[in-house]
């Protein structure tokens, strides 16, 4: 993963975050630990996800938080209730092989968009461990995507 840059245009707390976390190989940056305004302080399990371009054929990464169903991790599309979908989300529909950071293990997955039954168990145990993507989706009339990263044996 050492050839992919950062994502464009990230705020500068998650240009912090993932550096932490790629300097320390994993074991700083995992657990991300924030204070959320009308949620206290809260402590959030993160990846590193690295997709390839769409346009451009080459490798970003982006720290995502993260939870985990059976041995497959999943993700939320919100891009903070935006009203276009991320960047990342847009490379892994053109390209769906990935790979993933999680701590200090690195592996490769392919990421679907779940849906129907599915989308609603795991975006109800995204709010568990993010209760602000509640307020993004109010924000926005696009139903944010919850992307399943299933590994590739």
């Amino acid at each position: 993963m050492a050839e992919a840059k950062l994502g464009p245009n990230l705020p500068d707390w998650i240009v912090e975050h993932a550096n932490r976390y790629l300097a320390s190989g994993g074991t700083d940056g995992h657990m991300y630990k924030v204070t959320v305004p009308q949620h206290g302080e809260m402590t959030v399990p993160a990846l590193l996800l690295t997709t390839t371009g769409r346009k451009s054929g080459d490798k970003f990464l982006f720290p995502l938080f993260y939870g985990m169903e059976d041995d497959s991790y999943f993700i939320i599309a919100s891009k903070g209730g935006a009203p276009d979908h991320p960047g990342w989300y847009r490379n892994i529909l053109a390209n769906p092989d990935v790979e993933v950071q999680v701590g200090t293990k690195k592996l490769k997955v392919r990421a679907r968009t779940a849906e129907g039954v599915e989308r609603l168990r795991l975006w109800k145990k995204a709010l568990e461990f993010w209760p602000p993507y509640a307020d993004y989706q109010l924000k926005t009339e696009r139903e944010i995507p919850v992307v399943v990263l299933d590994p590739v044996h």
